[in-house]
């Protein structure tokens, strides 16, 4: 057990689908997993782990931001021998070609984080999806016959910004879009040699103001979900 995961080692599979939202979590093990047990339920971030067509797989809520996901996957990849993480959570689109409820496979993560400071280098560091998983999403994808854009996103530090320009400045460097957790997920699984991959279903347009249900977010982004499952049983 660690502070924040009360699982038993062998209970957690070796790849973990994380939603930031632990209702998410919920949602996937009773719609999409078979024989699924509670395995977390410290601080009501619900983990489970089942089988998607008759393979393990594990779903974990993250929270919300960096510092959260941070925590969760480092002792998932730390304690757990957890070799896979897939993001699952939403967007707010910045990208005109997208529109409420398009996929966005997140090549790789800008951010406006100090995240990496605690890692001392020497420059800047690009945190970047692994490319073992970015090619079974590919794939996945176009199996399920969905479209999809895959690129860069930002991932924030602030939900409120207080830069009223600062999405337009995003966007004008083809940023597609802006969510809070994967470039601490993509550093942590750099830093620890495992593989991570943030797969969004974009929940609102920054600047249409278009936006999707908090109920919708929670339980009807299936295809995203549905994707990241055939993504984690690839072979």
């Amino acid at each position: 057990m660690t502070p924040h995961i009360g699982a038993k080692k062998g209970e957690i599979a070796e790849t973990v689908l994380m939603p930031g939202d632990p209702l998410r979590a919920k949602f996937i093990a009773e719609n999409f997993l078979t024989n699924a047990k509670l395995y977390n339920n410290i601080r009501g971030m619900l983990g489970y782990t089942g089988e998607y067509k008759g393979k393990k797989v594990s779903v974990q809520g993250s929270g919300m931001g960096m510092p959260s996901i941070g925590i969760y996957s480092y002792e998932l990849y730390n304690v757990y021998d957890v070799k896979n993480i897939i993001r699952i959570g939403t967007a707010g689109g910045f990208s005109g070609a997208l529109k409420v409820k398009d996929i966005v496979i997140a090549m790789g993560a800008c951010t406006n984080s100090n995240y990496a400071a605690q890692y001392g280098l020497p420059g800047p560091f690009a945190p970047i999806a692994s490319f073992s998983l970015f090619e079974k999403a590919i794939l996945s994808a176009k199996g399920l016959g969905l479209e999809f854009r895959a690129g860069n996103v930002l991932s924030s530090d602030t939900f409120y910004d207080a830069d009223p320009e600062s999405a337009e400045k995003w966007q004008r460097m083809g940023v597609l879009c802006v969510e809070m957790e994967a470039a601490a997920l993509y550093m942590n699984a750099a830093k620890l040699n495992k593989n991570a991959l943030a797969i969004l279903t974009i929940s609102d347009m920054v600047f249409t103001g278009e936006s999707a249900s908090p109920e919708e977010r929670q339980n009807s982004f299936t295809n995203m979900m549905e994707l990241a499952l055939e993504t984690a049983i690839t072979e």
